[in-house]
């Protein structure tokens, strides 16, 4: 039996060949050496994310991440669900307090899933991975499993607005949290210190819609880290990662700059950290490979 069992929800952009499938392989492997069991819920959908707020309406946006509550208390009742997905970990928590707090739209939502044979009570505990990494292990704890200090790499720490605001994790300033700080320190790394990007939006869907705000953004989040002496960019949410690792070419033609810093997952340097190799640590799926990492993952 597992030390920690939790009832997890991937998202979409975790799924197999999708944008942040290598995240999903490294947390696994993270999870495997922490004696972690996620149960995935069943036939979960996705969490409407910022879509949902085009036109769709308030009551289907939030029917459809209490679906995914409502699978989760029936299959791994009792159980805290956990996402690794901040957008996903916003818009579920989003929906459990506005059920909570307001009886009406409870009973409108729960008209809604009834129409599936559900029902949502949405009393347990919404997670973002990170939380459970912190609250429930510790940095002492997660430091115990080092086989591998990623010595000589030095990280920014770069957090992003949707694990850092409205919700936050506990005990952080929403200014300056520093739990990446601390994490890098465990795993061996030395962070940049006053990372002053380190919650500034990378601009999410505006990727599309507006691509010249969103790299402007994206080239201040990058040029912080550079004038910190980066090696790297490390992040806690999918859209960030993606969106800071795979327009740095198209920023470079457009300011006449040179950027090409890998940008990756808290769980990829701690399954490395770990022991694991390329493939499990998911550096395979990288668009700017991270060279320094791939090098301690092959000793």
């Amino acid at each position: 039996m597992a030390k920690k069992e939790y009832s997890f929800y991937p998202g979409c952009s975790s799924q197999k060949a999708a944008s942040a499938s290598n995240y999903q392989t490294s947390v696994l492997t993270m999870c495997e050496t922490l004696d972690v069991q996620l149960n995935e819920i069943p036939d979960w959908n996705c969490c409407s994310a910022s879509i949902g707020y085009a036109g769709g309406g308030e009551l289907p946006r939030l029917a459809l991440s209490a679906r995914n509550i409502a699978l989760s208390e029936q299959a791994n009742p009792g159980q805290d669900i956990v996402a690794t997905c901040a957008a996903c970990w916003l818009a579920t928590k989003e929906t459990q307090e506005r059920l909570h707090d307001d009886s009406s739209l409870m009973e409108e939502t729960n008209q809604a899933l009834a129409e599936a044979g559900l029902e949502v009570q949405a009393d347990g505990n919404i997670r973002h991975m990170v939380e459970v990494l912190i609250e429930d292990f510790g940095f002492d704890e997660l430091g115990k499993h080092v086989k591998k200090p990623l010595e000589g790499i030095k990280i920014a720490g770069y957090v992003g607005c949707q694990t850092n605001r409205p919700f936050g994790i506990a005990g952080e300033s929403f200014e300056n949290p520093m739990y990446l700080d601390k994490l890098v320190e465990t795993m061996g790394a030395d962070p940049v210190e006053n990372y002053d990007k380190k919650v500034q939006c990378c601009g999410g869907a505006l990727a599309f819609s507006e691509p010249d705000k969103s790299q402007a953004l994206i080239k201040e989040i990058i040029e912080a880290a550079y004038d910190g002496g980066a090696d790297m960019i490390v992040t806690p949410c999918p859209v960030c990662q993606m969106n800071v690792e795979v327009y740095q070419g198209q920023i470079n033609q457009k300011y006449n700059t040179k950027f090409e810093i890998p940008v990756v997952y808290y769980s990829q340097l701690m399954s490395v950290a770990y022991g694991a190799g390329v493939k499990e640590a998911g550096l395979d799926g990288q668009v700017i490979r991270a060279t320094k990492l791939e090098e301690i993952a092959r000793k």
